[in-house]
């Protein structure tokens, strides 16, 4: 084929992805946006097969085997069942709430805190993995995602859209989750919550450009609550303070809370188990804690006050990390 010619259809090609951005599957999305940046596993793993989304099944159907219950699951809180460890109660990678009683309680939760300054070789941390269940709530095509309504004055027709049984525990979950991201951030916080793979990608992208990299937490097996040591290699990533960070949220389909703030620092750290695990963790310190709750769990943990010292968390497995390469 001629040279020009090539290079004119590969021009027209990339018109078209360019004008039809939008209308594209969340995989390919990404790779119109991000051509050189690599999924992360915490991303891989909530991507549904290709096909379409059945309003009379309300899920998404795979095109190639007749159908596969991926997506928002009709009935899925019916009896109140969740993926998330962090139950009904508030999440504590929120900077605004207060930790509950039940949180204090919850040892996996409470063992990812820790101060920047052990965040070195030999460290020993009491720590819990899970991997991401099979079942997990999956990504929505944007187009799907956003024809939702996602507020807490939508809270009923969103209930009775997803078929959840009222007054089941996963109302309350629906309800904390969109107030959750509804509130006010802290200062120099900027926050939103995507409900969609290519929201996510457009936040991050506004905020650091399109020269990035995801990352996300690796477990190679599950544990129960275990000493693990950190071993050498730890490694800063980025560049400068800055990185939006994505949690998972407790949701029937994928939602990200995602925030960033330039008083964040992202370490590849890499575990070793007493059981002979291994875990590539991703952690992240924030040097400016002064506007968080003082009765965040972090501080409470560490026995530390706002604003003093950095402090640090380890990322579940569903969380990722977007910095600048």
């Amino acid at each position: 084929m001629d040279f020009h010619l090539v290079h004119t259809i590969t021009f027209f090609m990339l018109v078209v992805v360019a004008t039809n951005a939008t209308m594209l599957p969340p995989q390919l999305y990404w790779k119109s946006m991000l051509p050189t940046s690599l999924m992360p596993k915490a991303i891989t793993n909530l991507l549904h097969p290709a096909g379409y989304w059945s309003e009379e099944k309300g899920t998404w159907v795979d095109a190639g085997k007749g159908g596969v219950d991926v997506g928002v699951r009709k009935g899925y809180y019916e009896g109140g069942g969740t993926d998330m460890n962090v139950g009904v109660g508030r999440s504590p990678f929120s900077y605004n709430y207060a930790a509950s009683e039940t949180q204090l309680h919850d040892k996996p939760n409470v063992a990812l805190f820790f101060l920047e300054k052990d965040l070195h070789h030999g460290t020993k941390l009491n720590l819990q993995f899970t991997k991401t269940t099979s079942n997990a709530a999956t990504f929505l095509p944007r187009q799907v995602a956003n024809s939702i309504p996602f507020s807490l004055n939508k809270v009923e027709y969103i209930i009775n859209k997803l078929n959840i049984k009222k007054g089941s525990k996963g109302v309350q979950i629906v309800k904390n989750t969109i107030s959750e991201c509804e509130e006010q951030g802290i200062k120099g916080e900027e926050k939103v919550c995507v409900t969609s793979l290519e929201s996510m990608v457009d936040f991050t992208t506004s905020k650091l450009g399109k020269n990035v990299e995801a990352v996300s937490t690796e477990v190679n097996k599950e544990s129960n609550l275990q000493q693990y040591t950190i071993a050498s290699g730890v490694k800063k990533l980025g560049e400068k303070n800055k990185a939006v960070v994505c949690h998972k949220e407790n949701y029937p389909y994928a939602v990200f809370y995602c925030h960033k703030t330039d008083t964040t620092k992202a370490y590849s750290v890499p575990l070793e188990g007493a059981d002979g695990s291994r875990v590539k963790a991703i952690a992240v310190c924030h040097t400016d804690t002064s506007e968080w709750n003082p009765k965040h769990l972090a501080f409470q943990v560490l026995k530390v006050q706002p604003g003093t010292v950095p402090v640090c968390h380890l990322l579940p497995e569903d969380h990722v990390v977007w910095i600048r390469k």
